[in-house]
């Protein structure tokens, strides 16, 4: 079974470059491993000293052989010094409709990409995924999304993950939201997200 995963690098600001390049080449790596079914680099569009970095192994065998890896292990042995936080790694789970691959971009499109990680009261988890199945199923068909997926989080019922880009920012704020079906889904988060949807909101640029 596929597995997914999101993680979140803060690095210290001397280390930021060294470890960017680290992340690439990381990457670069990885891509070409048969187990790996995609990896993408991010940095927070508010922070250049945080990383995102979302990834897709064919099973937790592909997962453990990339960590054996040169490329892997030089990434690895620059933690004790550039790390600021500790890493955040959140384990991923497919919901309906299953993940898709991300359509191309055109050079003149902008890209507006976000990672919405948040938390949801007790219980509601069932309603937001049954909500999501059928929200995903019309905003694939926008012609400004590139990629939209929901995902619940390995033993925490209170926690989802959104995972989106967009070709522009406008996209987002003035097509998607104003959609019949974003306007359902958007009261239900209204009821079932604990405090400001902002503050879980990463605005992040890809970098690979």
């Amino acid at each position: 079974m596929a597995i997914s995963k999101i993680i979140k690098f803060t690095i210290k600001p001397d280390y930021t470059e060294t470890f960017k390049t680290a992340l690439i080449e990381n990457r670069n790596g990885a891509v070409s491993e048969p187990g790996c079914l995609a990896m993408r680099l991010y940095t927070d569009n508010q922070n250049p000293n945080i990383f995102f970095v979302y990834e897709r192994w064919l099973d937790d065998s592909a997962f453990i052989f990339h960590t054996t890896q040169a490329h892997t292990q030089r990434m690895l042995a620059l933690f004790d010094d550039a790390l600021a936080a500790p890493i955040d790694s959140i384990d991923l789970n497919d919901t309906q409709p299953a993940p898709i691959a991300l359509k191309t971009a055109d050079k003149e499109d902008p890209l507006f990409n976000i990672i919405f990680i948040f938390k949801i009261k007790a219980g509601m988890q069932a309603r937001f995924v049954a909500q999501f199945e059928e929200h995903i199923k019309h905003t694939r068909q926008e012609e400004g999304c590139m990629l939209f997926d929901l995902y619940t989080v390995d033993n925490d019922d209170q926690t989802l993950v959104v995972y989106e880009h967009w070709r522009k920012e406008s996209d987002v704020w003035d097509i998607h939201f104003q959609q019949p079906y974003a306007k359902v889904t958007g009261a239900l988060m209204e009821e079932g997200v604990i405090g400001d949807m902002e503050q879980y909101m990463n605005f992040v640029s890809q970098i690979a």
